[in-house]
């Protein structure tokens, strides 16, 4: 029973160390031979099972289900290596005549072993179990561990030569492959001698944590450093997106929204009408007085700080509506919601402080207004035309001198 001991820590390793694996979870970047690892993790831990047994059916002299397991136990560890072959070739994306060459071999080498296990039931060339359950081994048990002592060392070898060709992190577990053969080979070769000492569960159980520790744990450092990188350079693009967005949609003089930005309202608002489902709202149009004026008397910065002026008293007059430039001196505002409802009130107040602004030699700015009526209006420029025409009453108005009431 101390036999098993070893298999069943050895799977309480595996199974903690690689249970993402072994469940198919793909948590994180899949390194390029991902399922033909787990699938040598699953013949180890067959493998694992397998010796467990061995060792309680030999101490309880169960000698033909001994016999089976031990059957099963040269046929696992054959798909083992040939599993590993499969990984290591594809790991190091050697796709070519020696990968090929090795991968063949590894086929080669389970199919030998098959035969020899079928061969072993009429002609015991590879092992014997007796009634009192003593195994002995055969001939062929040490010729097969002699190949596959030199199949692992090839295959390490093979990983040694691919590591010099490489740099940084990627050599480094490609050296931790390579490795992992020449541990296998030590401790086949103490098997080779003490058949009845579980070096083979300890020599797997010390290569996969090594496979983890530097390869697979590895992979999954470098991919949250990669996906890390991404999500700032992400991050960094969408602020740049956002920071152009705001330039082209947001009036660079005023702070107000643009004209692009009154475009893109004018459309999603025409879309809405022709699908019948606009709510209430009325268009107002500002036009500034006497900005020519101001401009050839006093110059071009005077001229934009009335523009900024105006804007100010535009938002103070419709705080809750979205107002635009859509002009070097003409604003335009979309009154929804409060402002919609107040929208006559809203309006004489800002006629009135205009009145006042005569008299003070403020800002002085033209306004008309026009609600939306369905039924009459199929797009929202019927509304703006409106507006724009009350608009140019209310500037001649103005420049008469007539005041509202």
């Amino acid at each position: 029973m101390y036999y098993s001991a070893i298999g069943f820590i050895a799977i309480f390793v595996l199974c903690i160390e690689n249970i993402d694996i072994l469940l198919g979870r793909r948590s994180g970047r899949e390194f390029p031979a991902w399922i033909q690892y787990r699938r040598f993790l699953i013949a180890v831990l067959i493998y694992y099972v397998s010796d467990i047994l061995w060792g309680v059916l030999e101490s309880q002299k169960q000698a033909p289900l001994l016999y089976i397991d031990t059957v099963i136990y040269f046929l696992v560890m054959a798909v083992g290596t040939m599993l590993w072959t499969r990984f290591t070739v594809s790991y190091l994306n050697a796709e070519n005549v020696s990968g090929r060459i090795l991968v063949w071999f590894g086929r080669v080498f389970c199919a030998a072993v098959a035969v020899i296990v079928g061969i072993n039931f009429v002609l015991p060339v590879l092992f014997t179990v007796d009634s009192d359950s003593v195994y002995t081994a055969g001939t062929l048990r040490y010729v097969m561990f002699a190949v596959q002592i030199v199949l692992l060392l090839v295959i390490s070898i093979f990983a040694f030569f691919s590591m010099a060709r490489q740099k940084g992190a990627y050599a480094k577990r490609l050296r931790s492959i390579a490795f992992f053969g020449l541990i296998m080979d030590v401790f086949i070769i103490i098997q080779f001698w003490m058949p009845y000492l579980p070096m083979y569960s300890m020599a797997y159980m010390t290569g996969t944590c090594l496979l983890h520790t530097f390869v697979v744990n590895d992979e999954k450092q470098e991919y949250k450093y990669e996906l890390e990188g991404a999500l700032e350079r992400e991050k960094r693009q969408y602020e740049e997106l956002r920071s152009a967005r705001r330039l082209a949609y947001q009036d660079a003089l005023t702070g107000v929204q643009s004209k692009l930005a009154f475009v893109e309202v004018e459309e999603k608002i025409d879309e809405d009408i022709a699908a019948g489902r606009v709510s209430d709202f009325a268009v107002a149009v500002f036009d500034l007085n006497d900005l020519k004026k101001i401009n050839d008397r006093l110059g071009h910065e005077k001229g934009d700080q009335l523009i900024v002026d105006a804007s100010s008293v535009i938002r103070g007059h419709f705080p809750n509506s979205r107002v635009f430039r859509i002009g070097g001196d003409e604003f335009a505002a979309v009154l929804e919601g409060e402002d919609y409802l107040h929208r006559t009130e809203l309006l004489d107040g800002f006629n009135r402080d205009m009145d006042d602004s005569t008299d003070s030699g403020r800002v002085m700015i033209a306004a008309g207004l026009s609600e939306f009526t369905a039924g009459r209006d199929e797009r929202i420029n019927d509304v703006f035309d409106r507006a724009d025409q009350l608009m140019y009453v209310r500037k001649q108005e103005m420049k008469s001198g007539t005041r509202v009431s």
